[in-house]
């Protein structure tokens, strides 16, 4: 059988890529398309063999789709339309012209591809540019399955819900029954367990992303002896410890990097004393870190989890009545955790890139965040193209 033909839309730096890859499946990406230009500059240099158009997709014609004769899409429109804390104007944001255009031209191909793939945030499944999707695929004859899904469900202890939809035309059946509600599971087939052995649902609330950033509340102590954060509830605080009881996730020391220059890494005092209550901090051997997001490295609100390097201290005893002492003595006590971000080779360990992806040397660490933050998670593209190619 000749290789899949795959387009490869909104490629960013190759986490579909990477996921198809990883999928196993014979296929070659007849086409990458990203405007994004150091997206691009590290697609290159990851995928020097495939061809990349630095284009808007509505710069693409109709004749130019057709030539490349394509099997399978895979694409991760702009989130910014859709997202929590964004505007979410949806079809009215100009970012979402380049997905309506997709969906324009979809019906238009002499030959629509069997299979689809689209990943986006939460929040996309309430829009109208989704249901706009489903009229289209539904119009052109494609069967869909649509889910919400974290890394979390395939033991990779680092939350990232995400929304994403599978859909090949409906003359060839999925290997599993579709239902018109979404997904917060891999189903099971007869053909593989693609659902880890006694885990929990994908949905998980720890994504700061999905936290309700409404006004902080003081830290208080518990009666067990812990801390709760601000934007932290009893329940959560539960929650990380049933998730870090949770043996069928990894500990995060399986994704660290060994002999890392940590004074690049610590965060900077000013940080430390101005953010110290809303850190979501964890230790190498904890089963859960936050949702990474675009900003990691330049801001700490909500952008994702920090390591605490020196694992002998105790973070209770430096908590303790931190509020109370001036900033010296603060800065003095919150040093002692040595409190650093993660690399970013770290996330991309946690997001499923393999060893031997890697950035050239003028994109800067900010730049390799931000990249980072706007990728996905290459084994649940992985899992969802096996899942898609599966037959009864």
């Amino acid at each position: 059988m000749a290789p899949l033909r795959v387009l490869e839309l909104y490629s960013g730096i190759g986490g579909m890529h990477c996921g198809l890859t990883e999928s196993g499946v014979s296929a070659e990406v007849v086409a990458a398309v990203d405007v994004n230009t150091t997206a691009n500059e590290v697609y290159k240099y990851n995928f020097p063999n495939t061809p990349l158009w630095p284009k808007t997709i509505e710069g693409i014609t109709l004749k130019e789709l057709d030539n490349l004769s394509f099997d399978m899409i895979l694409m991760s429109p702009p989130c910014q339309p859709f997202t929590r804390i964004g505007l979410k104007g949806d079809v009215s944001d100009p970012r979402a012209k380049s997905f309506l255009y997709v969906l324009e031209v979809l019906p238009r191909l002499k030959k629509p591809p069997t299979y689809i793939l689209l990943e986006n945030v939460k929040g996309f499944e309430s829009s109208a540019a989704r249901d706009a999707l489903i009229r289209t695929l539904q119009s052109c004859g494609y069967g869909y399955q649509e889910f919400l899904l974290s890394p979390t469900c395939l033991g990779i202890p680092n939350s990232r819900l995400r929304y994403f939809l599978i859909a090949k035309l409906e003359v060839e059946p999925f290997a599993f029954q579709t239902i018109h509600t979404i997904l917060e599971d891999f189903p099971r087939t007869k053909a593989s367990e693609l659902n880890r052995s006694g885990s929990a649902p994908c949905l998980d609330g720890n994504s700061q992303t999905d936290v309700d950033q409404k006004s902080l509340v003081s830290r208080k102590q518990c009666p067990e002896g812990t801390f709760l954060y601000k934007l932290e509830t009893a329940e959560d605080l539960e929650r990380k410890h049933s998730q870090d009881n949770d043996s069928s996730v990894q500990t995060l020391q399986d994704f660290l990097e060994e002999n890392v220059p940590i004074s690049q890494y610590l965060l900077p005092p000013k940080s430390l004393l101005r953010y110290a209550l809303i850190l979501d901090i964890v230790k190498p051997t904890c089963r859960r870190s936050t949702c990474f997001t675009k900003g990691y490295g330049h801001y700490v609100e909500g952008t994702g989890s920090v390591l605490q390097a020196a694992a002998d201290v105790e973070i209770s005893s430096v908590y303790q009545l931190l509020e109370m002492l001036p900033d010296e003595e603060k800065l003095a006590k919150l040093s002692t955790l040595k409190l650093r971000y993660f690399t970013p080779r770290e996330i991309a360990n946690l997001h499923g890139f393999q060893p031997a992806f890697g950035f050239p040397e003028k994109i800067t660490i900010k730049q390799q965040y931000r990249l980072l933050g706007n990728s996905l998670n290459v084994h649940v593209v992985a899992k969802l193209i096996t899942l898609l190619l599966q037959s009864h």
